[in-house]
């Protein structure tokens, strides 16, 4: 149970002040932590700024290469791909005309047979 004194100091149930000493011991805990990070800091803020720049850059520079690499690549399987379908091409041509020399032929063939036919009706 937290109780106020005459000086505006909170005290709890067993009559110790501690509101005014956490508050303190937390603002010296603070700043011996803001003091001993600065102290012990191994580079100036200039100096991380700078070295964050500069791993931005390298970063965009690999993205830039794993780009160009990607773009090789699909490129590549492109012209595979590109030459894939006109050999394909050029071998369903060459079937399609050798279906249609046998075609030609049985017509051909039909054609010759029936002119038979007709020489042997008129004699």
């Amino acid at each position: 149970m937290m109780n106020e004194t005459r000086s505006g100091e909170y005290r709890n149930g067993n009559g110790n002040g501690s509101g005014r000493s956490v508050f303190a011991g937390v603002l010296i805990g603070g700043l011996a932590g803001a003091i001993t990070g600065l102290l012990l800091a191994p580079q100036s803020g200039k100096q991380t700024r700078d070295q964050i720049q500069n791993k931005a850059v390298d970063l965009r520079g690999r993205a830039g290469e794993k780009v160009e690499d990607t773009l090789g690549q699909i490129r590549e399987r492109a012209q595979l791909l590109k030459t894939g379908v006109k050999n394909k091409a050029e071998e369903l041509k060459h079937q399609g005309q050798d279906v249609l020399v046998g075609q030609l032929d049985r017509v051909a063939a039909a054609a010759e047979a029936r002119k038979h036919e007709i020489q042997a009706g008129r004699s």
